[in-house]
């Protein structure tokens, strides 16, 4: 058996929490293997609509395990938060949730620390969540940062060692007045590690392992996108961790030779939140139509989303990074009103035409488009690729051709049933 990889291909929020829920009948353990409480992958099913931030997106399937992996980092009371929010619709976890002895723990002063450091960077901040999620990562790889398993054993004292410490930094470097946060910052905090306290600590690498070599099918679902790899990504505008499929191993302890089907998503259009580069962005009419018929809205945070046309230069490059096999396009049935649909095909950078994505994507990176004419008809009523208006059909031909992976899947609307697997 393998681990079959579903991830982001373009800024994030590509759908990633509605096709893992969607395919995971056909798994037995669903798990994350990076990222922080930043991502909302948003669910809807059965008139319910629930956002999840840390916890994977099998949880709603019963008789299925799911697996918070080592990569991942954890506010235990944002976790607190998602609990209570499922067992308000009728979801108690303990049961089907396991979790990483080594995932990392964000801190009441990580936030703290997030924003103080984009409070100090002025105007060339990133546009952090401030979920103290970079900090987080920072001690980790700092070797420093305290994890779940420290739980277990003297963990007051190695909390309070560390919040010293953070306290320090707050107060010499920064001269951050965090008087008022902290405490009800702790207060939360605390409640939320006595309800993780409830939930099983494992080794999650020999399980992963174990469950595999036993026949179990699993499923790594990503975070974020490939665009915000701390390596591959715009960088610096990018995230903490590594949100291609090769952390997938590393955020699960997994071997490379274990990874199977690789799934890609990507919206049939371009949006990112925050600061940075974006290509193919509209800052018109059109972007503000985009935004509001696909509510590109952050699932976390609210922040409105840059919309902007599909950019297949980033797409090819995120599919090369990764090793896709299969691509799954998203929210098509945004796209049913334009008359005309734009395809960004190449970059013009200092008058020459590229199809390689660039060390660093700035001002100088000019889109070169192609005009595809649009289908003009409300998709959300499908329910078979027969049904598809031959425009769409020729625009999904269009980007297979130029990418040479197969789209298996369409979506064409938010609901489990809205998904029409070709």
């Amino acid at each position: 058996m393998k681990v079959d990889v579903l991830l982001g291909l373009q800024w994030g929020d590509e759908g990633k929490g509605k096709v893992v829920d969607v395919l995971t009948p056909g798994y037995d353990i669903i798990t994350r293997f990076q990222g922080g409480p930043n991502a909302g992958h948003t669910l809807e099913f059965n008139n319910i609509k629930q956002v999840l931030h840390t916890i994977p997106s099998g949880i709603f399937r019963k008789n299925k395990m799911n697996v918070i992996g080592n990569g991942v980092v954890l506010d235990p009371s944002v976790f607190k938060k998602e609990i209570e929010s499922l067992k308000k619709i009728g979801f108690d976890i303990k049961h089907n949730l396991l979790i990483s002895k080594k995932a990392h723990l964000i801190l009441p002063t990580h936030r703290l620390l997030d924003a103080a450091s984009e409070k100090a960077k002025g105007d060339t901040k990133i546009g952090s969540t401030l979920k103290g999620i970079g900090p987080t990562y920072r001690d980790k790889i700092g070797r420093e940062g305290l994890r779940v398993g420290d739980m277990l054993e003297n963990f007051e004292e190695k909390y309070n060692q560390r919040k010293s410490q953070h306290l320090l930094t707050l107060e010499k470097y920064y001269n951050f007045d965090y008087s008022n946060l902290l405490e009800n910052f702790e207060k939360e905090w605390f409640e939320g590690v006595e309800v993780m306290k409830q939930f099983r600590f494992i080794d999650s690498e020999n399980y992963i392992n174990k469950e595999l070599k036993s026949g179990k099918s699993i499923i790594a679902e990503g975070a974020q996108g490939t665009m915000l790899d701390i390596d591959f990504g715009s960088y610096p505008y990018v995230t903490s961790s590594n949100t291609i499929c090769a952390g997938a191993c590393t955020g699960l302890g997994i071997a490379p030779r274990n990874i199977g089907e690789v799934f890609g998503i990507f919206k049939a259009y371009c949006t990112r939140v925050g600061s940075g580069p974006f290509p193919t962005e509209l800052n018109d009419v059109t972007g503000q139509n985009l935004r509001d018929k696909g509510n590109e809205y952050g699932s976390t945070t609210g922040r409105p989303r840059r919309c902007g046309w599909l950019d297949l230069v980033a797409l090819n490059y995120s599919i090369m990074i990764n090793g896709v096999s299969s691509l799954i396009m998203m929210k098509v049935d945004v796209l049913d009103e334009f008359e005309t649909i734009k395809i960004c095909t190449g970059y013009k950078i200092n008058g020459k035409i590229t199809n390689e994505f660039p060390y660093e994507l700035n001002e100088k990176v000019e889109p070169v488009y192609e005009e595809l004419p649009g289908w003009k008809k409300d998709l959300t009523k499908i329910t078979s690729e027969d049904e598809f208006p031959e425009e769409l059909k020729s625009y999904i031909k269009f980007i297979e051709e130029k990418t040479g992976v197969p789209i298996k899947i369409v979506s064409v609307g938010p609901n489990r049933q809205q998904t029409i697997i070709r």
